[in-house]
């Protein structure tokens, strides 16, 4: 079966959403509702759109912020959004694009139009999705900050290190380990930043260098974080318990308390693999739980 792209459209005016709702129908598209800014909130929660149509002027909650709102939290930041409106105000239309709206659509609506829109951010959004899954499976430990330094994405590389500077750290914090705030500070001080600066953050007992590479979005600024001692403990854990580079590389995750599966996604192999090589581990370690491991591997890390 094709994939269905899915629409939620945002909209107090029940006229307004019954004659989108039957439009996208038709074109073939999934089509959720909300009818107020916290109902659009909170559906996010459930599930996440393609592409959201949002009324700019809703009573509670404005269309306006509630985009800022979706635009804050990582989970939700990269999702599209199409501002629609019967207001004629210039005004409007800058607040609008200032909240991270990609487009502004006036009503009444010419569907042929906002059809083309649609068209055109969806596969904007796909093409940058695409990018970001390549960054992460190409291994890339990979940071993107917006205004005022909030966290728009991530890779699983990355987040993998935010947890270890920060076990409290999770995606929905919205922002990098508080650890990391001074480095980023200094690494984006000026008017003019400049890529491959580099910045040097001791953290937890690790050395962490944080390099800015240039971003193809306004507005965005990419930090790489290379963790500098990391090889250094693969290598440690390779001449000490006789272990290969992957599962010593593996025993270093579990060492930091990552499941197999995001193991997985940090190493870019199949969870199956990674379980395969922890069995070596074990048998080389002659131990029979991940925590006996991890024993064993911050001992030898620390020698």
């Amino acid at each position: 079966m094709p994939y269905k792209d899915t629409i939620l459209v945002v909209d107090d005016n029940p006229d307004s959403l019954r004659f989108l709702v039957d439009t996208l129908d038709a074109e073939g598209m999934t089509v959720l509702v909300a009818r107020s800014g916290e109902a659009t909130l909170e559906l996010l929660g459930e599930v996440q759109p393609d592409l959201i149509l949002m009324d700019a002027v809703m009573p509670g909650i404005s269309g306006i912020e509630t985009t800022q709102a979706i635009k804050r939290a990582p989970a939700t930041a990269h999702i599209p959004v199409i501002f629609l409106t019967g207001l004629t105000d210039p005004e409007h239309a800058v607040a609008a694009f200032g909240t991270g709206g990609v487009d502004y659509v006036r009503k009444p609506i010419v569907i042929e139009e906002l059809l083309a829109r649609i068209r055109v951010h969806l596969a904007n959004a796909r093409g940058a999705h695409r990018s970001r899954l390549a960054l992460g499976f190409a291994g890339r430990s990979l940071a993107a900050l917006g205004d005022g330094g909030a966290l728009a994405w991530s890779t699983p590389q990355a987040d993998a290190l935010f947890v270890a500077i920060d076990p409290a750290w999770t995606p929905e914090s919205a922002r990098l380990p508080d650890a990391l705030d001074e480095a980023i500070a200094l690494l984006t001080a000026g008017e003019a930043m400049q890529p491959t600066a580099t910045m040097r953050a001791s953290v937890r007992g690790m050395e962490i260098d944080l390099t800015l590479l240039e971003s193809d979005r306004p507005g965005e600024v990419l930090v790489k974080l290379t963790e500098v001692r990391e090889d250094g403990k693969i290598a440690a854990l390779q001449k000490q318990a006789g272990l290969t580079r992957r599962e010593a590389e593996v025993l270093l995750w579990v060492s930091y308390g990552k499941t197999n599966k995001t193991i997985s996604e940090i190493l870019g192999i199949s969870p199956r693999t990674v379980n395969k090589h922890l069995e070596q581990v074990f048998r080389k370690l002659g131990v029979e739980t991940r925590a006996a491991a991890t024993a064993i591997a911050v001992r030898l890390m620390a020698d």
